[in-house]
């Protein structure tokens, strides 16, 4: 199956640039559906008590802090994406690895430069290859424009964002590229806890997405923080999770973070992943900027999720 731009990927590069505003691609669907109310739903856990509050309040703000300093960003990931209707339970359907950049405010690049697919089973150990004319996901944002690289079929998918998009309101777009996190946001927004963390100086961020518009992205998110606010991993789970009936999820590991190391300038750093045009042989398809679709059904009924892994 091909795969698409979608808001979880944008996504995922607002969580590595510092910005818990995961929100921020949420925020451009407006109730995509004309006259559709917000569909409720419960929080997903206890009240937390002072001390959890507390505490959430505390890493939440030294994040913010964290994010609010980026200029550029550049970082390294590993995506194993699990499916058990793909593969036997503990076994990835497939592995990808790319890169993240960005650069303050709305300029930024997703690419899977190599993914691995499951083929099977051999002498009791799972099997793992390319596919022909499988590249995975390659998406830049310029400032002005959205540009998917459709590199099975040699074409580039150009959305033009409207002006009240660009620039230092990509806060209010679908893009990720926020780095000024607004923790009060995040609390109005999303139901987040704290939880018990993988690895000692590390924390584990939960969040459930409080509005329909973002539960039809994904059902709930998981974060490891470092010690010093950056993200280690992430696991994000489909939508429509179910242990059973549905048990899709993204499990991405980042390395090689950089933040703010532009010794040429941002000019000779932006100048290295976004080109100024296509390649030459590839066809274009230009259109105004289309918010994902809103997916049908209700997510919010919570299941248990895997821990991070170690």
């Amino acid at each position: 199956m091909k795969m698409r731009l979608h808001r979880g990927h944008l996504f995922l590069l607002s969580i590595v640039c510092g910005a818990l505003t995961f929100a921020s691609p949420a925020n451009a669907q407006q109730q995509a559906v004309a006259g559709a109310k917000p569909q409720a739903a419960a929080q997903p856990f206890p009240a937390l008590t002072p001390a959890q509050q507390a505490e959430l309040d505390r890493v939440l703000a030294s994040w913010q802090q964290k994010s609010q300093s980026t200029k550029t960003l550049e970082c390294k990931f590993e995506r194993w994406h699990f499916d058990l209707l793909a593969a036997p339970a503990g076994v990835h359907a497939h592995k990808a690895e790319g890169v993240v950049k960005y650069a303050n405010p709305d300029k930024g690049l997703f690419r899977v430069d190599s993914i691995m697919y499951y083929k099977g089973m051999k002498n009791g150990a799972p099997q793992f290859g390319p596919t022909a004319n499988k590249y995975g996901e390659y998406w830049i944002c310029n400032g002005v424009e959205l540009i998917e690289y459709d590199r099975e079929q040699k074409k580039c998918n150009v959305q033009s964002l409207p002006p009240n998009m660009q620039g230092t309101n990509i806060f209010n777009s679908p893009l990720p590229f926020v780095f000024n996190l607004d923790a009060q946001q995040i609390k109005e927004r999303y139901w987040v806890r704290l939880e018990q963390a993988p690895k000692p100086n590390t924390y584990l961020v939960q969040a459930w997405p409080k509005r329909q518009e973002d539960r039809a992205q994904y059902k709930m998110v998981q974060v490891v923080l470092s010690s010093g606010f950056e993200p280690e991993v992430m696991i994000m789970y489909a939508p429509n999770f179910h242990e059973k009936l549905a048990p899709q999820w993204d499990h991405y590991e980042f390395s090689e973070v950089k933040r703010n190391a532009i010794g040429a300038g941002i000019s000779q750093f932006l100048g290295h992943f976004i080109p100024q045009q296509p390649p030459a042989d590839w066809k274009i398809d230009r259109q105004n900027f289309l918010p994902p679709q809103i997916a049908q059904g209700n997510p919010a009924q919570q299941q248990q999720q895997p821990a991070p892994r170690n």
